[in-house]
């Protein structure tokens, strides 16, 4: 029998650590019977915390616009969290804090009853694509599948309500390609699985500004196209832009700035890495060498 260890995971669960393969939560909790919960995820790089400080301070932001509460302030999450990975032992990970709504008392499935649970893990670093198609750029469509309309859900707020998500997924895999797009109801772009999307065109960067969650590799692309003197509009992106588009990215803390070469199985310009992308993406990594925006672990020589 193979026990458990640090480097698969640590996983804080009810006030204790323990290794992420027998983390548990419980059944009727509405966050796995409602998908009443939000969350966050950050990642370790080299042994440092990136942008810490701005996943703990959305993560608060997310869980007040579902009127959540915890008993724990930023430092303390902060804390937890540094704690997983300190005691993993992972210089690279891939962090998560999730608040659900809880267990309802009995009897009752009103959600204003329910104390609301505070769950974290790290894990090694996750990937949203692997090396070549980093190197070489992923193949993209865009689906008919609508996104979860704003007005029903303010997409800011980080959710597990991804089966329209899911169903892109497959619908990519069924023809062909790796990632996919959502649109709205008014045909413009909004997200994919986990990711943001950015275009590029006659030099200038695009961006959807609605419809979307605001991810922090999004932020980064956003100041680091300024500090280059590279234009960047937040504004509607329709689907045709990005069929028309010289380079596309996609943005994520599961893998930085990738991108994109195929979308609709029609090569995107040439079907090769354009030059603005390949330049904001070895910059992003290249920041990640240094101390740039990220916070030291102190680790544990002991899980």
């Amino acid at each position: 029998m193979t026990l458990p260890s640090a480097s698969d995971g640590i996983a804080f669960i009810d006030g204790a650590y323990v290794p992420i393969a027998e983390a548990r939560i419980p059944i009727l909790d509405r966050g796995f019977v409602r998908s009443d919960a939000t969350y966050d995820v950050a990642h370790v790089w080299n042994g440092r915390f990136f942008r810490l400080r701005d996943h703990i301070a959305r993560f608060n932001a997310s869980m007040r616009g579902l009127r959540m509460t915890l008993p724990l302030d930023e430092a303390q999450i902060g804390h937890i969290l540094t704690e997983c990975v300190s005691r993993s032992g992972l210089r690279d990970a891939y962090v998560q804090m999730t608040c659900t709504r809880g267990v309802p008392p009995k009897g009752t499935r009103d959600p204003r009853l329910c104390e609301n649970r505070f769950y974290a893990f790290a894990q090694p670093f996750v990937w949203l694509a692997n090396e070549e198609q980093r190197d070489r750029g992923l193949s993209m469509i865009i689906s008919d599948i609508r996104r979860i309309p704003a007005e029903s859900i303010d997409p800011r707020i980080k959710n597990f309500h991804w089966l329209d998500l899911t169903m892109g997924i497959f619908e990519a895999y069924d023809r062909g390609a790796t990632v996919v797009v959502l649109s709205d109801a008014d045909g413009n772009v909004t997200e994919g699985p986990g990711f943001n999307i950015f275009i590029i065109k006659d030099g200038a960067l695009a961006t959807p500004d609605q419809g979307v969650f605001e991810g922090m590799t999004r932020r980064c692309v956003l100041e680091l196209s300024r500090e280059l003197g590279i234009p960047c509009d937040l504004r509607t992106v329709t689907a045709a832009q990005v069929r028309d588009a010289d380079e596309v990215f996609i943005t994520s803390t599961a893998g930085g700035i990738m991108p994109v070469t195929t979308i609709d199985a029609r090569p995107v310009s040439n079907a090769s890495v354009g030059g603005i992308t390949m330049q904001l993406r070895d910059l992003y990594w290249a920041r990640h060498r240094t101390t740039w925006l990220g916070e030291p672990i102190v680790y544990r020589t002991e899980p």
